[in-house]
């Protein structure tokens, strides 16, 4: 197991050292290397996958493996891996779209002059993101998400000579780490009160009380800010539309399957740290995220930036469903979502590369020319709008079901996640079919990107292919591995961090415990989803106190079937209504858009997010440099400088006073002895004639003054 999981997260990391360092020397420009290293970690990847769910290899998990990365006295960290159902789904998601979107790259980046970069940052960026599913601590996560962040900036900005995307890649680093230091600020509240970073260390000791009550709150929400910045929740959600200045193959790996799902796979992985008031805060969040975005992508004219905001709607279903309970179903539409979402980005990338342009309006009647592209992405479409019997309809089934559990079990205004929801569902099937329709069917809207048309070569077709495939199977094959994934992925519960054998009176001592007094005949299994539950009253309460909702298996119940009707009337009244706007033109977009114009320009300018940023944080962060540099300009510098000129003055003067006073002083007293010394030297000269005329002198002197007296 260990040298599996070794190979599959090093084969990427060795394919970047080769690409940077021979890379262009190689034959193809060596894209051939990281393309067989990804998908040499897809296969193994799949192998583990079917031992685990299909094999019954899944009963030796979870798999950890540690050693010591750092010890001071009690102190210590750890370095490791952690494997378990979750781990394994992620890593298929990572490798398997990570491999398609290589494949597709080799097509589409065809002739860029920094071809063999390219593909080596791919390959950094998948090390990358596999290093974060198979954390086993707080600190090696982080370490991972922060080079996600960093192999995300190089791929978006990948075309820098392009202003926008050299912006869109700063804009994009920025506003992810803001959602960053709120994560880390989280690490540090839990290893303060806990001491210990690995996920087991946490959730025991939040079992244990060590970490209880408002500071757990701020801790579980410091831990979700990082979420919301790489998920591109609300409101760190505007870097995502712009980040589509990297090339499509980039959209499709890093905004539709992978790095934005990183957030999801983080609220899901450390789901025990979420108090009720955190999950709250969770189900609010992401229910807004998806409403507010799917109602944007309405207006947006550039196909990847339709899909953008979808991405970002679907991605607060995922955020939604782990806040309202839905565990499994929030994490099951992250799986399904990996594959239809990147098939209608690469899809996407085919029809750009067909047409070279990527505004709906310059588009239409491709599907004559581009009939692969064409089924594919209908299928993709399809499984995004919740259609019965595609793969979207199932996951997201699951978290509306979930969602109006969760409004049943609190009521008031725990229902407003599952409204929004369920508009957001009937939205997404509109503004999806809407950009069908314009792309493939009706005449083409430019007769000259019409006639150069042509299907995308296989190279890029068949990732189309594949992923079709697994758009149509990821759920299951019903009657035959249908539910394998909430029967195989359990929601991790603190029951199973408890001691078994600790003393009853240590037990009473701590908040947590008595939320399990109820089960003394339950055996609390791992995964045993009815300790988390805790039906019964009191032990309900009390698992309030662990986190766990107050949602039972009777409220899933009651709400599946009105949930899945309604997933099912909203979807079939979107696509209708945008049959009838788009597909057969009964309905005029324009007319409703005149009508509701103020709407529309509320939409069309995304709520003022960009603008409201501009002026709320770039505008002033500008002015606060201007005055930080007049300040320093003209009161910083002006008293340096001015104490600098007072200085050199003061020197001055006291230079002049030292030489012409003390300096002249003492000179000219030196000079006086000196000139004395030489007058009287004279006197001495060694000679009796000069000694008898001096005695003449002086009695002549003599003789002279007592004549005058």
């Amino acid at each position: 197991m260990l040298r599996d999981l070794l190979t599959i997260l090093l084969l990427p990391l060795g394919a970047f050292v080769v690409q940077i360092a021979v890379g262009r020397a190689l034959p193809r420009k060596g894209d051939w290397v990281s393309t067989a290293a990804i998908a040499g970690s897809f296969l193994l990847a799949a192998k583990l996958f079917i031992a685990t769910f299909f094999l019954g290899g899944g009963a030796g998990l979870p798999f950890v493996q540690s050693m010591d990365y750092m010890r001071l006295g009690a102190f210590h960290i750890e370095m490791g891996v952690l494997v378990d159902q979750l781990t394994v789904c992620m890593l298929v998601v990572v490798t398997l779209v990570s491999t398609m979107v290589h494949l597709f790259s080799i097509g589409y980046m065809h002739g860029d002059p920094r071809y063999t970069r390219f593909f080596a940052y791919l390959s950094l960026f998948s090390f990358s993101m596999l290093g974060l599913v198979l954390a086993h601590n707080l600190i090696a996560l982080y370490i991972f998400w922060e080079l996600v962040g960093l192999t995300s900036y190089l791929l978006i900005g990948f075309w820098f000579e392009k202003p926008s995307a050299a912006s869109a890649a700063k804009k994009a680093f920025i506003t992810t780490r803001l959602g960053d230091i709120g994560m880390f600020l989280g690490i540090l509240v839990i290893g303060w009160k806990i001491g210990g970073f690995t996920f087991s260390e946490v959730f025991a000791g939040i079992a244990r009380g060590e970490l209880a009550g408002p500071l757990l709150t701020l801790a579980g929400i410091g831990l979700f800010l990082g979420a919301v910045g790489k998920s591109a929740q609300v409101p760190l959600h505007v870097w995502l539309p712009d980040a589509m200045e990297g090339p499509t193959p980039v959209s499709a790996l890093i905004h539709a399957a992978t790095m934005v799902a990183a957030g999801v796979y983080l609220v899901g992985r450390l789901y025990p740290v979420f108090d009720v008031q955190a999950l709250w805060v969770i189900a609010l969040v992401g229910s807004i995220t998806a409403f507010l975005a799917a109602t944007i992508a309405i207006t947006a004219t550039d196909i990847k930036k339709v899909l953008a905001y979808s991405t970002v709607s679907q991605l607060g279903y995922m955020i939604a469903g782990l806040g309202t309970g839905a565990f499994a179903a929030g994490l099951f539409h992250l799986w399904t979502h990996a594959f239809f979402k990147a098939l209608l980005f690469l899809g996407s990338g085919s029809v750009i590369h067909a047409v070279h342009t990527q505004e709906l309006p310059e588009m239409g009647g491709l599907r004559r020319k581009m009939p692969i592209t064409f089924v594919t992405m209908l299928i993709a479409t399809l499984a995004i709008c919740g259609v019965p019997g595609f793969s979207g309809f199932f996951s997201k089934d699951a978290i509306l079901a979930g969602s109006l559990a969760f409004g049943m079990a609190y009521g008031g205004l725990r229902y407003l996640p599952f409204l929004l929801l369920l508009v957001s569902a009937g939205i997404t099937a509109f503004y999806m079919f809407r950009l069908l329709f314009l792309t493939f069917t009706g005449k083409p809207r430019d007769h000259h990107r019409y006639d150069h048309a042509h299907e995308s070569p296989p190279i890029m077709s068949g990732p189309l292919i594949v992923l079709a495939v697994m758009t149509l199977i990821s759920a299951g094959i019903p009657f035959v591995t249908s539910h394998w994934f909430e029967h195989g992925v359990k929601m991790p519960v603190l029951a199973d961090y408890v001691p078994t054998a600790a003393p009853a009176d240590a037990a009473a001592g701590h908040e947590a415990a008595p939320g399990h007094e109820a089960a003394p005949g339950h055996e609390a299994a791992p995964g045993h989803e009815a300790a988390a539950r805790h039906e019964a009253t009191a032990g309900h309460e009390a698992g309030a106190r662990h986190g766990a909702l107050a949602v039972t298996h009777e409220h899933e119940h009651a709400a599946h079937v009105p949930a899945m009707a309604g997933s099912i009337l909203v979807a079939g009244l979107g696509i209708l209504i945008s049959f009838l706007t788009y597909g057969k033109g009964w309905i005029s977009a324009e007319a409703w858009a005149r009508r509701l114009r103020p709407l529309y320009l509320l939409l069309k300018n995304k709520y003022f997010f960009d603008e409201i940023y501009d002026v709320l944080v770039v505008r002033t962060t500008l002015l606060l440099a201007t005055v930080c540099r007049l300040f320093d300009t003209y009161v910083v510098d002006a008293l340096v400088n001015g104490a600098a000129k007072f200085t050199v003055r003061l020197a001055w003067f006291t230079g002049g006073v030292d030489l012409l006073g003390v300096d002249g002083l003492v000179n000219g007293l030196g000079q006086t002895v000196i000139g004395l010394g030489r007058a009287a030297r004279k006197v001495q000269t060694g000679r009796i004639q000069h000694y008898v005329y001096g005695f003449m002198a002086i009695l002549l002197l003599i003789v002279f003054g007592k004549m005058l007296r």
